[in-house]
């Protein structure tokens, strides 16, 4: 076991035990290998939710809802949550899994293509926006995203460190990974140079990228 897996296995230790339905929800997402984000991610998504205090979310990645219900509980009252995703089964099953989590009236699940719904929500109506969609798509987003965050608002974007070969030479990633690498790269260049955001990468999880739009 390397010293990093011994020290997620401590941490992880530290976590209280999770909300009956969303453990449920991440053992059954795990056993099918359907992506969601990883327990110390969700403690830290929830720490984030808790520190902005939105007045409205905006999720880019819904899967079967997991993440959504940790923001939501985490979230002040009246905050509102739109997540997206673009596989239908998904997305029912998110929906189900929200309605039995009683927060049926505060996350709104859109089935689509977020490319096509983005260009259509408010400008600056977000307070924060958790991206956890194709990875390849995020340099691709962000103006879009930019556009939609408020001032002081904040972005997160999730698995920033692809298991680790983000650091490594494109010539050291299987060949069909490269693209997604070197747009994962690119992602992390931009936002860290982007005169408009002050950003971090926080190696939590498979790595989150935090930025906050300069007001």
């Amino acid at each position: 076991m390397t010293e990093q897996e011994r020290m997620r296995d401590y941490l992880l230790s530290l976590e209280p035990d999770v909300d009956p339905l969303c453990g449920e929800i991440a053992e059954d997402a795990i056993t099918r290998e359907i992506p969601i984000i990883r327990r110390e991610t969700a403690a830290f998504l929830a720490v984030l939710t808790a520190m902005k205090r939105p007045g409205a979310i905006l999720e880019l990645g819904t899967a079967v809802g997991y993440s959504a219900i940790w923001m939501a509980g985490a979230a002040p009252d009246g905050c509102g949550i739109t997540t997206i995703e673009k596989d239908a089964r998904r997305a029912a099953e998110a929906r189900e899994n929200i309605r039995r989590a009683g927060l049926a009236d505060r996350i709104t699940v859109i089935c689509a293509d977020a490319q096509e719904v983005l260009p259509t929500l408010e400008e600056g109506s977000y307070g924060m926006i958790f991206l956890d969609a194709a990875k390849g798509q995020y340099g691709r987003w962000l103006p879009m995203l930019l556009r939609l965050l408020a001032p002081g608002g904040l972005l997160a974007a999730d698995n920033v460190l692809q298991d680790g070969t983000v650091l490594e030479s494109r010539f050291a990633v299987k060949r069909r990974d490269r693209t997604i690498h070197a747009r994962m790269r690119d992602f992390l260049w931009e936002i860290k140079h982007c005169e408009q955001l002050q950003a971090a990468v926080v190696p939590v999880g498979d790595g989150v990228a935090v930025a906050v739009k300069k007001r």
